[in-house]
């Protein structure tokens, strides 16, 4: 099937703006820096998980599916976009979560019940201390048992679950990124504006996959730049592959070597994707707080912030040249700042420093 086939619905919105952030471009004083506003895409407090979606609950509304199940750990920004397109599409929208129930709801998992989702937790903490690779074997095969038996259970009921993959990465899912390139073309053409770069978050690989793909299909002018989001990321190998599978799926006619594939992550002293997934750090925390103090735009603890943590550093080491510009896309995310372990590590660093002045009678 030829790209322009790909049939899609409207989960958000697209044309998401391409802004100048002039206080941060002042600040850093290297090049003129941007961001892709895909945090503004609508659904659910938006994110980049939108453009998949419209590809994905196309496909699962043309096969007959009447549920989404998607999966994540427990603050899933993606988790909790599925839920709501599921929700606005009239679908069952359920989650299955790796990690232990924790004691208290907070953050994307607040907004995931107030949505009415079925929630899951398959707790593999019983692994937690066996050596790689077999802990990663054991974990998968017994998160594959829980998801059989859950999909039994539904398909009882006459609830038929379409397999929403983490991070709606699939050929289907990363359709949306391999469009969202002409967009931003088309947005850097009408403003005047010339970046080399593009920085994106590296996740589950179809964000950065799909727009790594369209860069190449599309002749874009820049060079994207992947930023981990885990300390558990694919290699270039299996992204190169992925993006083959791409272009086989779509007719693209094109193909990246591992060597094209750009993955930047920080130093090993004080690395891009921070600790682990979804565990507080104050070194992501200085740098959501730099473009909240610059620009007066929110990031999140387990995913953007990370990632401008990237791109600012990338601009300040000299990776990304002086005097080049650069695009940050923002995807989304932001909900995760009310979750109650971010909540709790940021008190000290914002709640007992300077500013904040008490006036008694």
């Amino acid at each position: 099937m030829k790209l322009t086939e790909l049939e899609r619905i409207h989960v958000g919105y697209l044309d998401t703006p391409l802004e100048y952030m002039p206080n941060l471009t002042k600040e850093l004083g290297k090049g003129k820096l941007y961001v892709k506003r895909d945090d503004m895409t609508g659904l659910a407090f938006g994110g980049n998980k939108a453009r998949k979606l419209d590809y994905l609950v196309k496909d699962a509304l043309d096969h007959g599916y009447n549920a989404l199940m998607t999966f994540g750990g427990v603050q899933t920004n993606h988790g909790r976009m599925t839920v709501a397109a599921a929700v606005r599409y009239n679908m069952k929208p359920i989650l299955v979560l790796t990690g232990p129930k924790p004691d208290y709801c907070s953050g994307n998992l607040i907004l995931d019940r107030m949505m009415g989702a079925d929630v899951h937790f398959i707790d593999t903490t019983a692994y937690a201390d066996l050596p790689e690779p077999e802990k990663s074997e054991k974990t998968a095969a017994f998160l594959a048992q829980e998801t059989e038996k859950i999909v039994a259970e539904y398909e009882k009921q006459g609830i038929h679950p379409y397999n929403v993959p983490v991070g709606g990465s699939s050929l289907v899912g990363a359709a949306g990124y391999i469009n969202a390139i002409p967009e931003i073309m088309k947005q850097m053409k009408e403003q005047g504006i010339e970046a080399k770069y593009l920085v994106c978050g590296y996740g589950s690989m179809g964000t950065f996959g799909g727009l790594l793909a369209g860069a190449k299909y599309f002749k874009a002018p820049f060079e994207v730049i992947g930023i981990p989001v885990s300390p558990a990321y694919r290699s270039p190998e299996q992204v190169a592959e992925f993006i083959d599978k791409l272009s086989a799926e779509y007719e693209l006619g094109i193909h990246v070597t591992p060597e094209e594939v750009r993955i930047e992550t920080g130093t090993p002293e004080e690395p891009y994707y921070g600790i682990a997934y979804n565990v507080p750090d104050p070194v992501t925390q200085q740098y959501m707080a730099l473009l909240a103090r610059t620009e007066g735009l929110f990031t999140d603890p387990c995913y953007t912030g990370k990632i401008f943590h990237g791109f600012v550093d990338l601009v300040r080491s000299g990776k990304i040249p002086e005097g080049e510009n650069a695009i940050f896309l923002h995807s989304g995310g932001t909900p995760a700042i009310w979750s109650k372990e971010h909540l709790d590590a940021a008190q000290e660093i914002f709640y007992d420093g300077e500013g904040l002045f008490v006036h008694k009678a």
